[in-house]
């Protein structure tokens, strides 16, 4: 205990380190967003698919798509932006003449896509990536269903998609649907919870209604063709399907 050597032993003492200052990393609020895009997509990447099985979605989403694809772009190329396991690009492939695309960044949707629809082209990429870079050339069409109520840069990627259309190219978009009556139907039954689950991790974070949708479309240079409700009865309607247009040259 003498001399202090074992009062004060050296293992225990607190070394004396010079402080350096912190300094908060300053972003802009263009790389503050790519961030956020970046994180949402790994947890994306996190969720598996596991069967070639198509979601709840094409009970009433895929006939009215179909239908506008039959409509407004018969032929040609077409893609499916976010295109998940393949199950849409399969049943499009199958059912008509289409030179049909897909991509999406679950590696494991699009392994799974591969395997069971070998007639369609799939690329493992990020809805928000340049489409023309991705594919080397426009589509004639493009389709994405219940893929933007997931997304962060719901406006940049609606950009992606105008350029990557061809000029007149049309654009098939699907997504919940939300309204008044629906709202209001949703309160009044106790469903507001359930429906607009905060607990589903990756779930949805926006919630589209026709005017807002229409908004961004239009905000971005497309032209408005047609507004579909699909499931249920007018205006409870489980999702919209919305037809735009990237005008030709000549428009």
């Amino acid at each position: 205990m003498e001399n202090g050597s074992e009062a004060d032993p050296s293992y225990l003492r607190t070394p004396k380190v010079q402080s350096t200052p912190v300094t908060e990393e300053i972003l802009s609020d263009e790389d503050w967003l790519r961030r956020l895009v970046a994180e949402r997509a790994y947890q994306y990447l996190e969720s598996d698919f596991s069967s070639p099985l198509p979601p709840h979605i094409h009970k009433y989403v895929w006939g009215t798509v179909f239908r506008e694809i039959k409509r407004y772009a018969p032929t040609g190329r077409i893609l499916d932006a976010g295109c998940g396991n393949g199950a849409f690009c399969g049943e499009l492939a199958r059912q008509s003449k289409h030179q049909v695309c897909g991509m999406d960044l679950s590696k494991t949707g699009i392994e799974i896509a591969r395997r069971f629809f070998p007639d369609v082209s799939f690329k493992l990429a990020s809805v928000n990536e340049d489409i023309i870079s991705v594919f080397d050339e426009p589509f004639d069409a493009i389709v994405s269903l219940e893929v933007i109520e997931h997304l962060y840069d719901p406006r940049g990627f609606v950009e992606s998609l105008y350029q990557g259309l061809r000029p007149g190219g049309v654009l098939i978009l699907s997504t919940p649907y939300h309204g008044y009556w629906k709202n209001l139907a949703l309160a009044l039954t106790n469903r507001l919870d359930p429906h607009f689950t905060a607990l589903w991790d990756g779930g949805r974070i926006k919630f589209w209604s026709r005017p807002t949708l229409t908004k961004l479309l239009t905000s971005k240079g497309f032209r408005i063709l047609n507004f579909a409700g699909c499931g249920r009865v007018p205006y409870l309607w489980k999702s919209m399907v919305i037809t735009a247009q990237r005008p030709s040259a000549t428009t």
